[in-house]
């Protein structure tokens, strides 16, 4: 049983060593984040009031459409994680769906 148990421990040592780095990778910038981040704050954070410029009128979420748009995943991203925080409404994760 003994001899059994070490292999298969160090083998499992060895999965994890490899593993961990794809598990915590950082998703690169795309069109579908860009679109993920606009779509939830167009959804949740839309104000009700008269005259306010959130959800799809607000001009960071322009700019980052725009950004996003012409290939600019990176600051669009940016952009929009930063106005999320902003709004205290919290940056999503990529596997997030509505």
């Amino acid at each position: 049983m003994h001899s059994i148990l070490v292999p298969s421990v160090f083998l499992l040592l060895i999965a994890a060593a490899i593993a961990a780095p794809i598990a915590f990778a950082q998703v690169p910038p795309s069109k579908a984040r860009c679109e993920q981040l606009i779509k939830y704050f167009d959804y949740y954070g839309q104000s009700r009031g008269e005259g306010v410029t959130d959800g799809a009128r607000n001009m960071t979420r322009i700019g980052a459409r725009i950004d996003c748009d012409k290939g600019h995943y990176l600051e669009g991203i940016a952009a929009m994680e930063a106005v999320l925080r902003e709004k205290r409404m919290g940056v999503p994760d990529p596997d997030w769906g509505r």
